[in-house]
């Protein structure tokens, strides 16, 4: 038997496989009466003849595979990496197949190799990356950074908030950058405000339809299959229920936090959240405030305006609609006006007068968006609920006193009974490990305790065996000890087995968590070559910085070791998911 007999061979292997059962996909066994070249022979047949018949079954030659595509986002409230996932879906349908991954995932002497590359990268804190894009972010902009190949056909949108001097600086540099290094520039980029919805749409369709994109794409693949989403999210949020406003500072304090409890009955499933997740929560406008501004245009608020949503009476769009705070360079454009001063909001521009009508006037100011809160409950603990700490923002400028929109609603506006639209925002780099036994170091000063207050329920509710230790402050232990009694019942049914405790008014020597961090810096060290997990949640540009160089101050003191290495250590924690930051 040769490889000249093909018919033969063709009705012998039919007939073999119907003798021994073996289908197309199968080889023949070893006991089959052939050698072994003509069993070698026979499998290579059987392995085409499979092939011709799974092409005859779909209609055609078997499906090419998508262009290889790469996405990589960089996240801190997770917008980036939802938008990010939806893209590989929409990418699909394009002719393309994608990864997803952080920023810091990948090396950037490694985008040499790659010939499509999406990027969706946020802009935080004052014109910095995202956690997730530190590395990256450094790598790029360093002197030494290699030059990329034309090859390397890129576009990059950016998520960013307009009011902010530093608008989307992550994503301007990256996009600049790229180019300056040799990428090819597929697309403009785009640099989105917080309500960003349009712009990717409008971004995403552009760079797929872009020469370097289309004449590329492989064979487009239809779309997956539908999968139920959630059925509350940020565009069609649940209504819950209010069932507790309580304060927890004392009236002593310089501040007013307190403790948000809302009834997610009737949410199911679709509102299942896991410590460490923040809710989103649509809050409204002051009546007092909306008010204000008519005054100050002349308005009756019965007028009609035309929003993104549809028509409305301008009372209601600005009492639900649009913010009334937020000053971004549209307002400037569409009213014809400037800023006197860096802190104006919209009520100092209209006080000036610029003359406007309803719709001029809704042209100008930006969608109202949800807030986002750090939960502060386990669902063990509390079923059925969901717990917020939510520290209400006030303050005085140009002679008036101005106040936060979401704290106050929450804390003076919404009455118990009362109902808000709400939904959950899964966090993907924010959990506490699923071993039980992994000591947790948790640093939350002021309303940063939300997530470790969840932290603690949830490893109580779980009986977990690993050790706790919080750091935990604020101005004055009398009237800002928050969750004092639970804390102090921690300690004492062993939840927590240690709690450092810093009061900054309370002394002539201002004391911060991250003094006390300093002070136990020796034990501080050995919980970290035990295993221990650090999370930080609070404020990014002073407390996260401070403490974030007081845990490599510990590493390099207490562990002997160089500027090079504690920056190892600190790499291999963050990469192993042992130091996590909430921050904002």
């Amino acid at each position: 038997m040769t490889a000249q007999d093909p018919k033969i061979l063709e009705n012998l292997a039919t007939a073999i496989g119907q003798t021994h059962g073996i289908t197309p996909a199968t080889f023949i066994p070893e006991d089959a009466p052939f050698d072994e070249a003509q069993r070698h022979w026979l499998n290579g047949l059987l392995s085409g003849l499979h092939a011709i018949a799974s092409a005859s079954a779909s209609g055609g030659p078997a499906a090419e595979t998508g262009t290889a595509l790469t996405i990589l986002y960089g996240s801190q409230s997770g917008n980036s990496e939802v938008l990010s996932k939806a893209l590989r879906k929409f990418a699909k349908t394009q002719g393309f197949d994608a990864t997803v991954t952080a920023l810091d995932d990948l090396q950037v002497s490694d985008l040499s190799a790659i010939n499509h590359l999406l990027i969706v990268a946020a802009t935080f804190g004052v014109g910095e990356p995202t956690d997730n894009a530190v590395k990256f972010y450094a790598a790029l902009m360093d002197e030494a950074a290699p030059e990329l190949p034309a090859t390397l056909n890129f576009s990059v949108l950016g998520l960013g908030d307009s009011s902010y001097a530093d608008f989307n600086q992550t994503a301007r540099d990256i996009d600049r950058r790229l180019g300056e290094l040799g990428a090819t520039r597929a697309a403009d980029a785009v640099f989105c405000d917080v309500d960003f919805e349009d712009d990717f749409a409008a971004w995403r369709d552009a760079t797929f339809a872009s020469t370097p994109f289309k004449s590329a794409a492989g064979a487009a693949s239809a779309p997956e299959p539908t999968t139920a989403g959630p059925a509350f999210d940020k565009t069609h949020p649940f209504m819950a229920t209010l069932i507790a406003s309580d304060r927890l500072s004392g009236a002593a304090s310089a501040k007013c936090v307190n403790h948000i409890e809302l009834s997610l009955a009737g949410g199911g499933e679709d509102l299942d959240y896991a410590v460490g997740d923040a809710l989103g929560v649509w809050p409204m406008n002051c009546p007092r405030e909306v008010q204000q501004v008519l005054d100050a245009t002349g308005l009756s608020g019965k007028e009609t305006v035309t929003l993104k949503t549809g028509p409305a009476p301008l009372r209601a769009a600005l009492l639900t609609r649009l913010d009334l705070q937020t000053v971004t360079p549209k307002t400037l454009e569409a009213w014809g006006v400037e800023k006197k001063a860096d802190d104006d909001h919209i009520i100092d521009l209209l006080q000036a007068g610029p003359g406007l009508d309803a719709q001029a006037l809704a042209d100008g100011m930006r969608a109202l968006q949800p807030r986002l809160y750090s939960i502060s409950s386990s669902p063990k603990a509390h079923p059925g609920e969901v717990h917020l700490t939510v520290g209400e923002v006030r303050y005085a400028m140009h002679d008036s006193d101005r106040k936060g929109v979401a704290s106050t609603y929450l804390g003076e506006r919404l009455a118990v009974g009362g109902s808000l639209g709400v939904y959950v925002q899964k966090s993907a780099h924010f959990h506490i490990p699923e071993d039980d036994s992994v000591p947790l170091i948790m640093i939350g000063p002021g309303t940063g305790i939300a997530p470790f207050r969840a932290f603690l329920e949830e490893r109580e509710a779980r009986g977990a065996d690993g050790r706790n230790w919080l750091f935990f402050g604020d101005q004055h232990e009398a009237c800002d000890y928050l969750y004092r009694e639970q804390i102090e019942g921690w300690i004492e049914n062993g939840v927590l087995d240690k709690a450092s405790l810093a009061w900054s008014r309370d002394t002539a020597d201002k004391v911060y968590v991250q003094t006390l961090l300093k002070q136990d810096g020796k034990a501080v060290f050995e919980w970290l070559e035990s295993g221990a997990a650090v999370y930080i949640c609070g404020d990014a540009s002073r407390m996260a910085t401070d403490v974030d160089r007081t845990l490599r101050e510990i590493i390099a003191e207490h562990g002997g070791k160089t500027d090079v290495e504690v920056a190892a250590y600190m790499d291999q924690l963050t990469a192993t998911h042992r130091y996590q930051r909430d921050v904002y």
